[in-house]
């Protein structure tokens, strides 16, 4: 996507008719260059009208992070985010785990406007359009070492509920393993990736993806039940405020496990469990599927579940969906 496309829909951000004219004479480029650039903005899941004497209008305005709204903020919480906000990646954890690579301090935060190639766990892709999503990830650095992070994801979905709870978001539940939601229907993502020494230290990208109001189409081509922000809080908080709650609480979140394990958050994670005591359908990474009841989650993250013939079964890795009780 060019520079330019962002350049001009960041003018038109408002929700209001701009001239052509006016703003190619802005922007330094000729109209037709223009007109090539606003083609571009479908892609962004971006709906823009063109009405000859009036110019340009977005059907919905968008609007874009700011940056230092969202470091006061953070700066009256903790200063240890350090956050990067680009208009256009491929991946935002693809490029975070480059960078922890060479050394990147604890903290570093990479939020983008738009991901091209968003990823999702088990290398499901993450849809998000330009001002309908809030896609981050937050470099963490532990002590511990890489085989005491169980149960992390699961830390970091409660944080992330707690979060969205406090923007007014109503009936925020979780999801074994990473997934927040609300009725079911999917209202955030999580993807957690680790790396280090057994004993430590130990490095994790944290990887947050929250529908915020995408609209009825995107919606509609997501192959999943899944809500928005929009949708679920009475009163719509702004995309910075969201982020800056978001990132505040996962600071806290981490804080807390990196002192207790995932002991610190289980009992709010097993309260906030949508299918808790629910019977579900499992999916094993490589055995048969088979039914289950939800018992319990364990202290290393692992699902605890009840088989119909009364065998109990810790799940480290599995798909679970909702059947009736």
């Amino acid at each position: 996507m060019s520079a330019l496309t962002f350049q001009a829909l960041r003018r038109l951000a408002d929700g209001r008719f701009h001239s052509g004219e006016d703003m190619a004479r802005a922007l330094g480029r000729s109209r037709a260059t223009l007109s090539e650039a606003l083609k571009k903005a479908p892609e962004l899941g971006v709906e823009l009208f063109s009405v000859p004497g009036k110019g340009y209008r977005l059907a919905e305005p968008i609007e874009f992070l700011d940056h230092a709204a969202i470091m006061q903020r953070l700066r009256a919480e903790d200063s240890r985010i350090h956050l990067e906000i680009v208009d256009e990646i491929d991946s935002t954890s693809t490029r975070l785990l480059e960078r922890a690579n060479e050394g990147a301090a604890s903290g570093t935060c990479l939020a983008a406007e738009w991901q091209n190639s968003g990823r999702g766990r088990r290398g499901r892709s993450w849809v998000s359009t330009l001002g309908g999503s809030l896609t981050f990830s937050l470099l963490w650095r532990f002590e511990r070492g890489a085989g005491h992070l169980g149960g992390l994801s699961l830390a970091v979905g409660a944080a992330i509920a707690r979060a969205l709870t406090d923007c007014g978001v109503e009936r925020v539940q979780v999801k074994w393993p990473n997934d927040v939601v609300v009725d079911f229907r999917k209202l955030a993502g999580i993807l957690v990736e680790t790396s280090g020494e057994m004993q430590g230290p130990s490095v994790a990208v944290v990887g947050v993806g929250v529908n915020y109001r995408l609209g009825e189409r995107v919606l509609d081509r997501i192959d999943q039940p899944v809500s928005d922000v929009s949708q679920c809080a009475p009163s719509l908080p702004s995309r910075s405020e969201l982020l800056a709650r978001l990132l505040g609480a996962l600071v806290r979140g981490l804080d807390e496990f990196e002192q207790r394990g995932f002991a610190a958050s289980r009992d709010t994670w097993r309260s906030l469990h949508a299918y808790q005591g629910r019977r579900v359908r499992v999916l094993p990474p490589r055995e048969p599927p088979f039914e289950a009841e939800v018992v319990d989650v364990a202290p290393d993250g692992a699902l605890v579940v009840a088989r119909d013939d009364g065998r109990t079964v810790n799940l480290s890795s599995a798909e679970i969906s909702l059947r009736g009780k």
